[in-house]
């Protein structure tokens, strides 16, 4: 995958991702236009599908709804890039088939920056300095939740064989 980079701070909580007043809603396409809008409020107008979000350390904390990575791979988000997440926002965005990847040089990679990710290798190039960082490539069968498209479609696939 290769994207546009937009940065955003430590501990982005849920909250955040998607504010609580939106939740009167599952509807996905209506989550993805409030994604990251108490943060940035242009952010939905001025992100691509396929940019990334790289974020810094504990996100996704806070509750432990579904809607958060829901609403985040809706509105077109490919991957979130942070040094450490919130264990349960990271079960949940596999679940929801929303690619994460833990990596530690974070402060290297810029706003604007286009990136791409590797994920088999494990690998995040960043296009725009030449620099290349390595993470530990997720597990296969979290990469193939990701591929499918979530932890439902999987289910489906495998009752189908």
């Amino acid at each position: 995958m290769r994207g546009k980079v937009w940065k955003f701070g430590k501990n982005i909580d849920t909250d955040i991702i998607i504010a609580a007043r939106y939740l009167n809603t599952s509807d996905p396409k209506e989550l993805a236009k409030h994604i990251m809008e108490d943060a940035d409020p242009e952010f939905t107008k001025k992100m691509q599908p396929g940019d990334i979000i790289v974020a810094d350390e504990n996100f996704g904390c806070g509750s432990s709804r579904e809607h958060a990575p829901i609403a985040l791979k809706e509105a077109g988000v490919a991957a979130v890039i942070a040094p450490t997440f919130a264990r349960i926002f990271y079960r949940n965005a596999f679940n929801m088939g929303l690619p994460i990847f833990e990596l530690k040089e974070i402060d290297e990679i810029n706003e604007g920056d286009t990136i791409k990710i590797d994920m088999d290798s494990g690998e995040v190039i960043n296009e725009t300095t030449g620099k290349s960082y390595k993470f530990t490539p997720i597990p296969e069968f979290m990469q193939e939740l990701v591929n499918v498209g979530g932890l439902i479609d999987y289910a489906k696939k495998e009752i189908a064989k």
